[in-house]
């Protein structure tokens, strides 16, 4: 079976519908799956929940579905730096499921892990209990949260094979690997691709049997979420020069 598709179009083509659940991979603008979401908005899809860490930020990936009002809910842990999202949020306009990180985290790797739900220390006493069972173990109590899983996953990816096989690189390797796991279909947009076996298997991060589609993307945009610089200060001029200072 053929996995590698064109274009980012021709890949979701097929799969992209109104109401769907999609989790997007990434943390902050590292590792996001930009070329995907890209195709997303362009098909128009509505009513879509998204699950990820945050939502890019304004104008760029999933901050760009939100300024299009395709997406009614996320289920997010961090949404700081997006303008947009915050504005509708408070509006009224966007549905929020707030999740802790790791709790989040975790219900993702349940999900691709055919685990329901799991019970965590994190959260109990606080409002993201309420409405949910608590249970004590061993004289602590817990709060069960359930597994997420999708429709829909689209990640990015360092290097692939043509089977799918693929490496994360650093940062990138966040939140992309557990997401692979649990869509129904996953779609992977990858900066290398290479033949099938070009790839250590030591050196795979996420086995192809997870990956359904494939985009080559080797022109992925690299964006830098916040660029910190110190000011230039010019260089004392080294004595016995006859420079002046």
């Amino acid at each position: 079976m053929n996995k590698v598709y064109p274009d980012a179009r021709a890949a979701i083509a097929d799969v992209i519908k109104d109401g769907m659940t999609i989790m997007s991979g990434g943390f902050g603008l590292c590792g996001i799956p930009e070329v995907l979401a890209e195709a997303i908005l362009e098909s128009g899809a509505q009513n879509l929940t998204v699950i990820s860490n945050n939502a890019g930020v304004d104008g760029i990936g999933l901050g760009r579905l939100l300024e299009s009002r395709q997406i009614k809910k996320m289920i997010s842990s961090y949404v700081g730096e997006n303008k947009i999202f915050a504005q509708q949020y408070l509006a009224g306009e966007l549905e929020l499921e707030f999740t802790p990180q790791g709790t989040m985290s975790e219900r993702i790797r349940a999900g691709g892990a055919g685990i329901p739900a799991f019970f965590t220390k994190t959260g109990v006493g606080t409002i993201i209990a309420e409405g949910k069972e608590v249970r004590e173990f061993d004289g602590e109590l817990y709060v069960m949260e359930r597994a997420l899983t999708a429709d829909l996953s689209i990640i990015h990816a360092w290097k692939s094979d043509t089977e799918g096989n693929l490496v994360f690189r650093k940062t990138a390797r966040n939140f992309n690997p557990m997401m692979a796991t649990a869509g129904k279909i996953t779609i992977a947009e990858v900066e290398h691709l290479v033949p099938a076996g070009a790839i250590d298997p030591d050196h795979i991060h996420t086995p192809g049997i997870y990956v359904n589609r494939i985009v080559h993307a080797p022109d992925a945009p690299k964006r830098v979420e916040f660029r910190t610089t110190r000011k230039r200060t010019d260089a004392p001029i080294p004595a016995g020069t006859g420079e002046e200072v």
